[in-house]
């Protein structure tokens, strides 16, 4: 079974000119204790292309030490990785490739590097003895395995702080340090640096677009999700917290960009890579939707006094969502583990590859960005006053839902614009993002009626009294009435087009 350990740690240069300094100087730390060397044999998998090392990822075989078994590791932040163990084998542990999928796809993991290094360990100790952060000092030899045959001899510095110990200390054993001639490491990783100097990659040939045109602006955007897509997909698998909703509006923006900037892009070729993106949306909704309505029935729950609590309302919700919950949560991971979903990604790769620009796309980002941005305000405007027309009931319900989406689109295409468009485009964002939220409440109360009527009858039907439900859907009901006499408000700060 894989487990996580977060990983805070700085690499240095090190040379035979170099000498630790004392870093008893350094606050917090009052003794370093020598624990020996110890002998590191690690062989590091990749894909031919070598898609992990292109992601900053990293998954290796290591033997000796006191974590022997196979690591990936993924960048959180500068400085901060997430590294996921699991026990010695021969093969690559299945939990690890899953984990990996959305950039392996269904390309072999091979050996491309093996690393040796002899490892002088070195503890860094507070007065109670507490570990403060652990230095090594790594000799290192790298051996090219695939991709060309190389080898490499370095010595660095790494320095690792302990479980709930204040970064800060790193800045300051890094003073220590650059005080004593020892600087920073220009590489992420030993894997990076192996790679670099045993046989340098080349970059794949990609498309250029003259920058500041329309086109390189919208294939930047397109970049940018496609890369959330990728990088949430693990994070969903490891249950990250909001990591399925956002995956899920990676890929909302993704399919939306593509229809707001139709003029730029041949719709013809993008409309069917809409399709599945709407299919992998829906998909991930499984789980995502029962997740945001267990927090709403709960919050609801949790705001009633204690005496309108009538029989089991919370075990009774407990087990609605544990039963709905285990078969949602199955449901992604088939998802994620599905050729169709894998298909996806490599359609989207090829997109991206050969991107199919329209004429139009030649033309200043300044130029074309707006027109797409207002047409997608007027037909959120359409579907407003269509649906403030409505009478309350079932059919202005659907048109609110319509209407919804229509200002979640006009908002991400202010948002996707901003960069080119600069405030005009933010401040629009942001009034379509204040629709978007009355809009999504009122939803959120209608499929959470939906929910209440269901519990009501389990809980009749098991001999409880269903009153606290139907106090709930009434609550639900004011909140949806709420909302709709809040929209016209709302909407009248938002109607006006925006000035680009």
């Amino acid at each position: 079974m894989a487990d996580t350990k977060r990983e805070i740690e700085r690499k240095y240069e090190a040379t035979d000119d170099n000498q630790l300094p004392d870093l008893t100087r350094v606050p917090g730390v009052s003794a370093v204790i020598d624990k020996g060397v110890a002998e590191l044999d690690a062989t590091y998998y990749d894909t031919p292309d070598q898609r992990l090392a292109a992601g900053a990822l990293t998954l290796r075989r290591r033997t000796g030490g006191d974590d022997a078994g196979w690591h990936l590791k993924f960048p959180v932040a500068p400085d901060v990785r997430d590294e996921i163990r699991a026990p010695l084998s021969d093969t690559v542990p299945r939990a690890l490739a899953a984990l990996a999928r959305s950039r392996t796809r269904d390309a072999e993991l091979v050996p491309v590097v093996r690393l040796l290094s002899s490892r002088d360990v070195r503890h860094l100790t507070a007065d109670d003895g507490a570990l403060v952060a652990e230095l090594s000092i790594d000799a290192v030899r790298a051996e090219r395995l695939a991709g060309g045959p190389g080898e490499s001899h370095w010595t660095e510095i790494e320095v690792e702080l302990a479980d709930d110990v204040d970064p800060a200390v790193l800045d300051a054993v890094e003073k220590r340090l650059r005080k004593a001639g020892i600087r920073r490491s220009h590489s992420a990783s030993k894997l990076a640096r192996a790679l670099a100097e045993t046989a340098p990659s080349v970059p794949a040939p990609r498309r250029e677009v003259d920058p500041g045109t329309a086109g390189a602006h919208v294939l930047a955007y397109l970049r940018a999700q496609v890369d959330a897509i990728v990088a949430y997909d693990p994070a969903v698998r490891r249950e990250l917290p909001d990591s399925v909703h956002q995956l899920r509006v990676a890929t909302r923006r993704l399919r939306s960009a593509f229809r707001t900037y139709g003029k730029i892009l041949d719709r013809t070729v993008t409309d069917p890579v809409g399709e599945e993106l709407k299919w992998l949306a829906a998909e991930l909704g499984v789980d995502r939707d029962q997740e945001v309505l267990t927090e709403r029935l709960t919050s609801r729950i949790n705001a009633l006094p204690r005496t309108l609590l009538l029989g089991p309302v919370r075990g009774r919700l407990r087990i609605w969502t544990v039963a709905r919950r285990t078969g949602s949560r199955r449901h992604t991971l088939a998802v994620l583990d599905g050729h169709r979903y894998l298909a996806l990604l490599e359609t989207l790769d090829a997109l991206l590859a050969a991107p199919p620009l329209l004429p139009r796309a030649a033309q200043p980002a300044a130029q074309v960005l707006p027109r797409s941005v207002l047409k997608d305000h007027t037909r959120l405007a359409t579907r407003i006053e269509h649906a403030l027309a409505l009478p309350p009931g079932e059919e202005r319900d659907l048109a609110m839902h319509e209407a919804r989406k229509a200002a979640k689109r006009a908002r991400y295409a202010g948002e996707a614009a901003t960069p080119a468009l600069g405030t005009p485009a933010q401040r629009f964002a942001k009034r379509m993002k204040a629709v978007q939220t009355v809009l999504g409440d009122h939803q959120d109360s209608v499929v959470a009626r939906e929910a209440l009527r269901t519990l009501a009858a389990q809980a009749h039907a098991a001999g409880e009294t269903a009153f606290t439900w139907g106090l709930l859907y009434g609550h639900e009901e004011a909140s949806a009435a709420d909302r709709e006499r809040e929209l016209p408000k709302v909407w009248a700060r938002a109607a006006g087009a925006p000035a680009f």
